[in-house]
């Protein structure tokens, strides 16, 4: 399953998590972020329990893209207690990503 977060919840599921915590920041309008949806939704999927899988609206939640000083979109930030360890900007295929998450799991 993925996780939506916004600004309310972003400290606790991400910052705060014993997993390392991949965070897509995407927008609606953005069509390479809508192709890779369905890349996301699958690594949820076939990694459940190892790593948890979000998203976040970069229109509803610019705060924390800001924060993160995220200009392009997609952009895959990997999180490991608390601290970004990868940054992916684009629709990257997903063993790109499966090969960004391993060292993690």
């Amino acid at each position: 399953m993925v996780l939506q977060l916004n600004s309310d919840n972003f400290e606790q599921e991400v910052l705060k998590s014993d997993l390392p915590v991949m965070v897509d920041f995407w927008a609606q309008w953005c069509g390479p972020c809508r192709m890779l949806t369905p890349t996301i939704d699958a690594l949820a999927k076939e990694y459940a329990g190892k790593i948890k899988v979000c998203k976040l609206n970069v229109d509803d939640a610019n705060d924390i893209a800001a924060k993160y000083q995220v200009m392009s979109i997609p952009t895959i930030l990997l999180f490991h207690k608390g601290k970004i360890v990868n940054q992916t900007v684009g629709a990257v295929p997903k063993e790109k990503l499966e090969e960004v998450i391993k060292p993690y799991i």
